[in-house]
């Protein structure tokens, strides 16, 4: 039996907590910032970090970060109840390094995946029309904004800091997963 909907989520923020990076940056360096912190996506906006030497440090932790991040609160629960109605496609900016650790993720988790697709700076555009995605899950604003006006499709946006900016229509601010859920449940009837 083929699944009767095609989701589209984001992983980074979305499935995991949106803080997982920030401990990792304290560490490295030598900052107290917290998630509330981060008004802005890109951090070099918010950090008095040099640039350089951010993406230095990025490369060399991140697939230690990506290893693994904690799971947002009723993540798991909401994908495995709509696991049996859609397909689950997740399409992250992550880069091509990071599959294999992301795929073994997802599999310690017993997070449920129909297809896992890492498309790093390109635009998530491609792979969500790739999987015929009705509903995409993100917490990147702009990314949200181009998926919703290239597809034509609705947008759960999972609120944060970084992301407070008007909204169209059918791009909808959610705090958490159970909220996701109940607007699952009322659009698409899962």
């Amino acid at each position: 039996m083929s699944k009767k909907y095609s989701f589209g989520i984001d992983i980074d923020g979305t499935v995991t907590t949106q803080e997982f990076m920030v401990p990792y940056i304290n560490k490295h360096f030598n900052t107290n910032v917290t998630l509330d912190d981060f008004t802005e996506y890109n951090l070099l906006n918010v950090l008095p970090i040099d640039a350089v030497e951010f993406q230095n440090w990025f490369l060399a932790t991140e697939i230690e970060m990506y290893t693994n991040p904690p799971v947002q609160k009723f993540a798991h629960e909401t994908l495995q109840k709509w696991y049996p109605n859609a397909a689950l496609n997740y399409i992250t900016a992550r880069q091509d390094n990071s599959f294999d650790v992301t795929n073994h993720w997802f599999k310690n988790q017993q997070i449920p995946m129909d297809s896992l697709s890492i498309v790093g700076n390109a635009s998530k555009v491609a792979a969500a029309k790739k999987h015929q995605v009705e509903l995409f899950f993100e917490d990147k604003y702009e990314n949200a904004i181009q998926l919703h006006e290239e597809l034509n499709i609705p947008i759960i946006l999972f609120d944060a800091p970084y992301n407070r900016l008007t909204l169209p229509n059918d791009v909808i601010r959610v705090q958490s997963w159970q909220e996701a859920e109940r607007w699952v449940a009322k659009e698409f009837g899962i």
